[in-house]
């Protein structure tokens, strides 16, 4: 591999994670001007799943966009996986921001392989290994402290912002197992598009994205909108995918690590939300978890080529 390619690659990783992090800080922003979090995450999977399809359709396989519908099978795995994996995930999490912060919310999300672990142990279909019990219990102790803040007295998080936040970790444990019999078939551009515009449909019959009073929205509210669809959504993840044309799956979990830190650090520094010295704490536990995890992907392949990462599936 040739260094300016792997240069573009590393950009292009590094770019995605942040944009992700980001991305949550800035529909927080958005939640503060009233914004329904109904409408936006209608809104936001609409259009990108839309222009990840069309970038599907220019630079790659376009017959698989119609191609996933001519299998019975595909197609009704997709639809599941639109409404219980793509919309559960998006929903979850973007009510979690909205009742706490987007910090909290995508280190809570950041606890589904956590998850899917102890559900392959409960299946039996893995043993328990000494990496698996350590980051369990990374997981445990990052939660307890992200939120109690080291006060067993109190919780340092409104409640609901914790229920949205762990079943957004469930959601997306769902979301990643589910997916991998599609992504041995398909691009992952194609099943993430329609997934999200399956459920950005889904959602648009309870909460019809053009019934919506747009007379208060100011300059900076579009701003802010367009980022979270485009850059922190389609942009994202378009760039998490071109960057394993040059770099190997490993490095691209490792680098997209930074989504979270990005996430608290934005939260902390440009939305002022408080973050005590045990929740920095939590947050160091939980990060680490995710670097353990990244740096051994082999023991993860009985879960799919998920995990493997020959085509990958993020989320944002």
């Amino acid at each position: 591999m040739n260094k300016p390619a792997r240069r573009t690659g590393l950009f292009l990783v590094v770019i995605g994670a942040v944009f992700w992090g980001v991305g949550g800080t800035v529909a927080q922003k958005l939640f503060q001007y009233a914004i329904d979090v109904n409408w936006l995450v209608t809104v936001r999977l609409l259009i990108a799943g839309l222009l990840l399809l069309t970038v599907q359709f220019l630079g790659k396989d376009r017959s698989q966009i119609v191609g996933v519908w001519k299998n019975r099978t595909s197609a009704v795995q997709l639809i599941i996986f639109g409404l219980v994996g793509m919309l559960a995930v998006q929903y979850t999490y973007m009510s979690s921001i909205h009742h706490g912060n987007a910090a909290v919310a995508t280190l809570l999300q950041y606890l589904a392989p956590v998850m899917i672990i102890i559900y392959l142990l409960l299946r039996k279909q893995t043993v328990l290994t000494g990496r698996d019990s350590v980051t369990i219990l990374l997981a445990l102790i990052g939660c307890f402290f992200l939120l109690t803040n080291g006060s067993i007295s109190q919780l340092s998080v409104p409640s609901p912002a914790i229920i949205w936040g762990i079943l957004s970790g469930a959601a997306l444990a769902f979301y990643t197992l589910y997916a991998v019999p599609l992504l041995k078939e398909y691009d992952s551009l194609v099943i993430v598009g329609w997934a999200m515009v399956i459920g950005g449909l889904a959602l648009s019959i309870i909460h019809p994205p053009w019934q919506v009073d747009a007379s208060s929205f100011t300059l900076e509210t579009y701003v802010y909108l367009l980022f979270v669809i485009i850059f922190g959504t389609m942009l994202a993840f378009w760039f998490y995918i071109e960057s394993l044309q040059s770099l190997s799956p490993k490095e691209t979990s490792l680098l997209s690590s930074l989504e979270p830190l990005a996430a608290v650090l934005t939260t902390v520094f440009w939305l002022k939300e408080s973050f005590g010295f045990f929740q920095w704490v939590g947050t160091a536990c939980i990060i680490t978890m995710i670097l353990i995890l990244a740096l051994n992907k082999k023991s993860s392949s009985k879960t799919g080529k998920t995990f493997k990462n020959e085509k990958p599936l993020r989320v944002g």
